[in-house]
């Protein structure tokens, strides 16, 4: 930590957390980045239970199952404050929440928007798989089907939540939703476009943490999550289901 490079992005590796907790510690991240207290752009990267989140713009239409098959499938739904529709989050997929200050960066939330899908470009491209970008939608997609998909929010001129990537993710689950509101999407995972039983999540991690260090001109450094606890301090609070926290 001590010969940490000026222009950093921390990369703190959850493993799997659960969504709640992950959204309490981005907020408080998002908060320490607006008062200067978190020094550092930072991403994390995270695997979470079964989640389906609702985003400011989403339509209630596009929740296309009951909250009793959601319980019986074990998903848990979220209200949050990205922006977006609905989409699912579950194991085998790498979720990262680049905790990015776009003042020391530009300051406009499309440019920012296009940076996060060129860092997930250049992070399958190292797979072998080539990605792109699909005109008039956000996210991206690999031959015509969407392998990872964004939504975000930003107070200051800071960014949190961020993006879903589709790895070893059982994709029957995105039958329960109209993903991203967007009818009739094909959603693919690496795991089916390279036709592969297993890809392992740790390798996919490095990828994408050096393809979102390169695309935003930083230095990724792994930092353990009680590090960042311990420079976050007291902005961790519990914050759960419908808090909307920053806002």
């Amino acid at each position: 930590m001590a010969n940490a490079p000026a222009r950093a992005l921390w990369v703190v590796r959850l493993e799997t957390m659960e969504y709640a907790e992950a959204l309490a510690l981005q907020r408080a991240a998002a908060r320490a980045r607006i008062a200067g207290l978190l020094h550092e752009d930072l991403l994390l990267l995270v695997e979470h239970p079964p989640v389906v989140t609702l985003g400011r713009t989403a339509n209630a239409k596009h929740l296309t199952s009951s909250v009793e098959l959601l319980a019986f499938r074990g998903v848990q739904l979220f209200e949050v404050e990205r922006g977006g529709d609905v989409t699912f989050h579950g194991p085998g997929q790498l979720v990262g929440y680049p905790i990015i200050d776009l003042k020391r960066h530009t300051r406009d939330l499309h440019w920012y928007l296009r940076q996060v899908e060129k860092a997930l470009m250049l992070g399958l491209g190292e797979h072998g798989i080539p990605a792109e970008r699909s005109t008039g939608y956000t996210g991206v997609w690999t031959h015509g089907r969407k392998i990872a998909s964004i939504g975000v929010h930003a107070r200051d001129w800071v960014t949190w939540h961020g993006f879903a990537l589709n790895v070893n993710t059982d994709l029957s689950y995105f039958d329960l939703i109209v993903p991203c509101g967007i009818a009739g999407v094909d959603m693919t995972s690496m795991r089916r476009q390279l036709g592969v039983s297993f890809i392992e999540m740790s390798v996919v991690e490095s990828t994408i943490a050096e393809a979102f260090a390169r695309v935003f001109d930083l230095a990724a450094v792994d930092v353990s999550l009680s590090e960042l606890e311990d420079t976050l301090g007291e902005t961790i609070e519990a914050q759960t289901g419908f808090d909307n926290g920053l806002g």
